[in-house]
């Protein structure tokens, strides 16, 4: 399951492919002021952990792994910290088609991009309402960037963009959906069916 995260979340992002390491992955983040790169474990082990811990020197480095954050603090070397407010989980679902309609006052937009899918909501003067995109693995999809603008939260956007975005899925051939949740966002989702599967505890070097 978190490699194929891994997989869709570069595919999203436009990311250069990840790099194999003897622990799992890195990725090189290029668009975000936070982060300059990523080590994503597939499994939380000590060892592991020290080996990454040891392999960096650039601050705003990120380590993500499959655990709850009171497990790994202990493995931590100097500089590094455990970003709770970041920690999310990691969720899945078998896909099945919901034909949504769109809410009263907006209508949705559906456009292909290569492997990614983007769906836009908009209001009745043409402004962006919710957002959502997917990239397509085969058989799986990695939903990512699903937001919905503050002034039309609790209409059920959210949900309608998940939705859309997993029938077109299906549409292609996809059978199961894998995304990386905030706590915010894991409610939403399990309204919908999706389970979660771990804990994505998050590090970050910051000597």
């Amino acid at each position: 399951m978190v490699r194929t995260w891994v997989a869709g979340w570069v595919v999203s992002r436009r990311t250069p492919p990840p790099v194999e390491k003897p622990w799992g992955f890195y990725i090189e983040v290029a668009d975000d002021p936070r982060e300059v790169g990523r080590h994503v474990l597939p499994e939380a082990e000590e060892a592991l952990v020290h080996s990454v811990a040891a392999s960096v020197s650039v601050p705003r480095t990120w380590m993500k792994m499959p655990a709850e954050p009171e497990e790994i603090q202990s493995w931590l070397s100097p500089g590094w910290e455990v970003a709770r407010e970041d920690t999310g989980h990691l969720m899945a679902v078998d896909l099945a088609a919901t034909y949504p309609v769109v809410p009263q006052g907006y209508t949705v937009t559906v456009e292909a991009v290569g492997a990614v899918t983007y769906a836009r909501v908009l209001d009745a003067a043409g402004a962006q309402a919710a957002k959502g995109q997917m990239a397509a693995l085969g058989e799986a999809v990695v939903m990512d960037r699903v937001v919905t603008e503050e002034a039309h939260r609790r209409r059920g956007l959210g949900g309608f963009v998940m939705r859309t975005l997993a029938d077109r899925a299906l549409e292609e051939g996809a059978v199961l959906g894998v995304l990386g949740a905030t706590d915010a966002g894991r409610a939403l989702y399990e309204t919908l069916g999706w389970k979660k599967h771990t804990t994505l505890a998050e590090c970050v070097y910051r000597p």
